[in-house]
């Protein structure tokens, strides 16, 4: 920069001198023409005069060419220095950008040699901080020696002065330490001896008394020979995933799936940080089983979307009715009926999805009928009239999710409208005694039902009242007008209902949902809280051929 400032300088410089010389020829030009111009007039005029009056016009206009070339000269000499104190004023400012950019250059190198010399500080201080701990570390190096060396002298003395007590104790007693052992066993011997007469007396005699005891529970034994496994209650299924990055397409776009699947199946999705499975949480496991077997095939199909999984679910549904189908004739063969009525075989199906108290129905039913059976032939009754019974004494518990009034009513009525022996229908109709008993094989049912439902294990009460708010819950909601489909989810802590969009407009449906929550804290005892969501959804579909 402070070249290129020079060489402007030099050139402003020289076109100034330039200019003044131009201007001094000039104006020696016009003073040599204005000093002959006289004298030849003068000549002229002693000669003619209009010669001189010709010589004088020439000298006027010789004098205003002059000052026209003055005035000229002065101007150019005033562009000339306009020019120059411009060209000085760029020099200036490109001279005051050089400075300015040394001097930021030079702050940025005065802050590169603080931050070096704090760097350098920084190591120093490390390096110290090292020493100072190298020597911690040696100063501790020489404690823990000096500690070594004061336990190894006190283990030393421990040793001498142990070897010195065993001598005194071997004098005082008068016998070795071998001798003494052989004393000591011999006592303990002895005593366990005496220990284990005592002991089997007590067994005896404990024997003795337990002895209707143990009679008892063999009789329960036998009763049990015909009992089923243990059940165990679970509201929740595992669906296993070839890989995480499938839970991304289960949600969908903006969770588009994911809200798809639960408003269609009606079972909560949960998916967490499980690898490699998501969760399928509903109290109904009829309805849990569907959407099990409906997201198994979507993921091993790998579409999903909204109208892929309503068709899935629907297929789904179909092959759970035909399990269902299949576990009925299961069971009918097992008890060994095989006359029921063909519309009560696939209601009776789907108790194989359905649990009472933590045990399954169907199960419970078999069971049921081969204790009434055992009871029956000891008495002496209709074997296959009492199993019949005891068969068919739940089979109202398929309904209730669907028809108002207790299983034992609902069960007596489908039993009495497909021509059930009225003694079947009645055992069903009293086996919880809301009517009165009247029948011998309503007497058994009760029994066999009492028996099957109280061997351990084999139910618990909790989980039943929880199915049951949840069923209440869906009832509150089903139970108005323009509703479509209600389900619980969330282990009941939502409530979501569809509703019917040209029954139901945007504004009811917020009132609905205030009535519904409002009755749900009026008739129910629940923890926490309970979100009830109202969904109108209008849907238009065409296809094109």
């Amino acid at each position: 920069m402070s070249s290129v400032l020079a060489w402007v300088v030099l050139v402003a410089l020289v076109v100034v001198v330039l200019a003044l010389v131009g201007i001094v020829v000039m104006v020696r030009r016009s003073a040599a023409l204005t000093a002959s111009t006289p004298s030849a007039g003068l000549t002229a005029e002693v000669v003619e005069d209009p010669r001189h009056q010709a010589q004088e016009a020439e000298i006027a206009a010789a004098r205003e060419e002059l000052a026209g070339l003055r005035a000229r000269s002065e101007q150019e000499l005033r562009v000339t220095q306009e020019k120059t104190g411009a060209l000085i004023a760029t020099a200036e400012s490109a001279r005051a950008e050089a400075d300015q950019e040394a001097r930021a250059r030079r702050a940025e190198l005065q802050e590169q040699r603080s931050d070096l010399e704090r760097r350098e500080q920084r190591l120093v201080d490390r390096e110290e901080r090292l020493d100072s701990e190298g020597r911690s570390l040696d100063d501790r190096a020489r404690q823990l020696d000096e500690l070594k060396a004061q336990l190894k002298a006190q283990r030393h003395a421990l040793a001498e002065v142990e070897t010195e007590r065993q001598q005194a104790l071997e004098r005082v007693a008068g016998l070795t330490a071998e001798q003494a052992k052989a004393e000591l066993v011999a006592a303990v011997e002895h005593d366990a001896k005496r220990q284990a007469v005592l002991v089997a007396r007590d067994v005896e005699r404990q024997a003795t008394r337990d002895a209707d005891a143990k009679a008892r529970m063999i009789v329960v034994g036998a009763i049990q020979r015909v009992a089923s496994e243990q059940t165990s209650e679970s509201v929740v299924s595992a669906v296993h995933l070839p890989g995480d990055d499938m839970k991304g397409r289960i949600i969908g776009r903006e969770g588009r799936n994911i809200r798809a699947f639960e408003q269609v199946t009606g079972v909560n999705v949960m998916i967490d940080d499980t690898p490699e499975s998501v969760l399928l949480s509903s109290f109904d496991p009829v309805r849990r089983e569907t959407a099990r077997m409906t997201l198994t095939e979507l993921v091993k199909d790998g579409r999903i979307h909204p109208q892929r999984i309503e068709e899935v679910h629907e297929r789904s549904k179909a092959q759970i009715e035909q399990q269902c189908l299949r576990a009925a004739e299961d069971a009918m063969a097992e008890v060994g009926i095989s006359d029921l009525h063909p519309a009560l075989v696939p209601i009776l199906g789907t108790l194989r999805y359905r649990t009472s108290y933590g045990q399954n129905v169907l199960k419970h039913l078999v069971e049921s009928a081969h204790i009434a059976g055992l009871m029956a032939a000891e008495m002496g009754l209709d074997i296959a009239q009492c199993k019949r019974s005891a068969f068919l004494h739940d089979i109202g518990k398929a309904l209730t999710h669907e028809v108002e009034g207790s299983h034992a009513v609902i069960g007596a009525d489908l039993a009495r409208r497909y021509g059930e022996h009225p003694d079947v229908v009645h055992a069903i109709e009293a086996h919880h005694n809301e009517v009165e008993v009247k029948t011998v094989e309503a007497i058994l049912t009760q029994a066999a039902d009492a028996i099957s439902g109280s061997r351990p294990g084999a139910r618990r009460e909790s989980i039943e009242a929880y199915v049951q708010r949840l069923e209440r819950l869906e009832e509150i909601a089903g139970a108005r007008d323009g509703v479509d489909k209600v389900f619980a989810m969330q282990a009941g802590r939502e409530l979501r209902v569809m509703v019917v969009p040209e029954v139901v407009d945007d504004i009811e449906a917020q009132v609905l949902a205030r009535d519904i929550a409002k009755q749900i804290e009026e008739e129910l005892t629940y923890p926490g809280q309970i979100r009830v969501t109202v969904v109108r959804e209008s849907r238009a579909t065409e296809t094109a051929r």
